[in-house]
């Protein structure tokens, strides 16, 4: 029975020990693992898990567009408030994918990447048919810009505006303000200033935008340092760019906008946009979850659109105005465009005073990224953007009547996207279940070390016991026997001489 427990006790005690040496080893060695396998494959390389995810986006975006219809242009031009009504959402797939891919010896990677932009009615509050009283942009647009020129110039092209009966507001369709209208406006403005609007043909908002690329990126892989993979290293071969007026706004940095560092900290993230023309910072918001997946939310801080005198580091970007709205007209042909969140969220009040229709609100209007702090990945995003046009009475252009000062949104758009089906599968099960399991099985194991090791010191315990009881007992017994012995021999009578004579005869 003792041998037994003894065999019983030093199991439990090997058991035990291997169970801590096994939960020591995962607290020491599994950490590092889990960050061995995310280095090697978040970085761009095409063995890494997350290089096809980079090449072709499978993650459905979608752009959704808001056009503001001008309800009283009549009246705007009277001095009037305008007062706005929006329409939309209209929706359009996009789908992005990189080419000319080309690895360089200093540890860098050059891609173009394209957009396609394919309309979707289903999801869609309306058709791309749809009517909508919107500012001449062109001919608004142009006045402005022209307001400091000599009067017989601005006079010389009233006289070609009205030949050409262009009046301050336009009815187009969705499809025509997104996509281009044909506008003989355009070659008239250059045969009176040269080279004023550097483009011939349809005029859209969005006509270079689809089947387009960004530019020409060129960014860290991360082969050699994983701290600098997707940093943008240029940017149509540029390091920094020349629309602003300062060193720090020229800037650019941080990544595309597509992925970041793994290993992130909860403080902020840069990223480079080409259609803002500018680099951008968020800012860390909150933890959260995107289904099971942890992550980081970053929003955009209130001092992003601010002017310089609010903002001091902001002042690279002025001309300014009022805070909530940037200026963009240097890198847009200077056309009196601003660019500023959804409904003048976050900027101004005053801004939102000169108009009536508009009511901003954070959940609807504030831009945010969800990106799983592990690996840099955007698990869930929304970036929103408003395009803005300045416009006013000119004088000597009489088309621009005599409306006051405005800053008049023309529409606003969201492009959203989140990792689904297939790919979160892939996503939660390799870098968030399995490490998730490995945390878990340290400490499961440590744990159970515990009640074995403690079981085995007991059982041995018990076993010495056993033993020390029974050896106890048989030395009792072995005295015992003596002490009979003894008394036995003292009780035999005494053996005489003749007795032991006759014996042995």
């Amino acid at each position: 029975m003792g041998s037994a427990r003894r065999r019983a006790s030093v199991g439990l005690g090997l058991a035990g020990a291997a169970c801590a040496l096994l939960g020591v080893s995962l607290l020491l060695v599994g950490p590092r693992i889990v960050k061995q396998q995310v280095i090697k494959n978040v970085r761009i390389d095409p063995s890494s898990i997350s290089f096809k995810m980079w090449k072709d986006i499978p993650v459905p975006f979608y752009m959704s567009m808001y056009f503001f219809e001008v309800l009283n242009p009549n009246q705007v031009l009277q001095g009037a408030k305008p007062v706005l009504h929006q329409h939309g959402p209209y929706v359009y797939r996009e789908f992005r994918y990189k080419t000319n891919i080309t690895f360089h010896d200093n540890d860098t990677v050059s891609f173009l990447e394209y957009r396609k932009l394919f309309f979707q009615p289903e999801l869609s509050n309306g058709r791309e048919d749809d009517y909508i009283v919107v500012p001449n942009i062109l001919m608004m647009g142009a006045a402005v810009m022209m307001e400091n020129l000599p009067t017989f110039v601005k006079i010389l092209l009233s006289g070609a505006l009205a030949g050409l009966k262009q009046e301050a507001f336009m009815n187009r369709t969705v499809g025509e303000i997104m996509w281009g209208y044909e506008d003989p406006l355009i070659d008239a403005i250059n045969a009176i200033v040269p080279g004023m609007i550097p483009f011939k043909g349809k005029f859209g908002l969005f006509a270079e935008f689809n089947n387009s690329n960004s530019g020409l990126f060129t960014v860290n892989t991360g082969m050699k340092n994983i701290s600098e993979v997707h940093m943008v290293d240029s940017w149509n071969g540029l390091k920094e760019v020349n629309y602003w007026r300062s060193h720090g706004c020229n800037m650019i940095n941080g990544t595309a906008g597509e992925m970041w560092p793994p290993f992130m900290s909860p403080t902020s993230l840069d990223f480079y946009s080409p259609d803002a023309c500018r680099s951008m910072r968020l800012v860390y918001e909150k933890s959260g979850k995107f289904q099971g997946v942890p992550t980081y939310r970053f929003v955009a801080p209130k001092t992003l659109f601010a002017n310089g005198t609010d903002y001091p580091p902001n002042e690279g970007f002025c001309p300014c105005m009022q805070s909530g709205i940037q200026n963009v007209s240097s890198c847009r042909l200077n056309a009196p465009m601003f660019i500023s969140h959804p409904h003048f969220y976050n900027a101004d009040p005053s801004l939102l005073d000169a108009v009536e229709g508009l009511h901003p609100n954070k959940d609807q209007h504030g831009l945010f990224l969800d990106v799983h702090p592990l690996t840099g990945i955007p698990m869930n995003c929304s970036i929103k953007l408003q395009l803005n046009l300045y416009i006013k009475q000119v004088s000597g252009i009489i088309q621009t009547g005599r409306i006051k000062p405005v800053v008049l949104p023309l529409l606003w758009f969201a492009e959203s996207g989140s990792i689904e089906g297939s790919v979160l599968k892939q996503f939660y099960t390799n870098l968030v279940l399995i490490p998730s399991l490995l945390d878990y099985l340290q400490y499961i194991c440590l744990g159970l070390s515990i009640p074995l090791i403690i079981s085995a010191a007991v059982l041995m315990a018990m076993s010495q016991e056993k033993c020390s009881l029974f050896w106890s007992s048989n030395k009792k017994n072995s005295d015992s026997n003596k002490a009979n012995q003894a008394t036995s021999a003292k009780k035999l009578p005494p053996v005489k001489g003749t007795v032991l004579r006759e014996a042995r005869l």
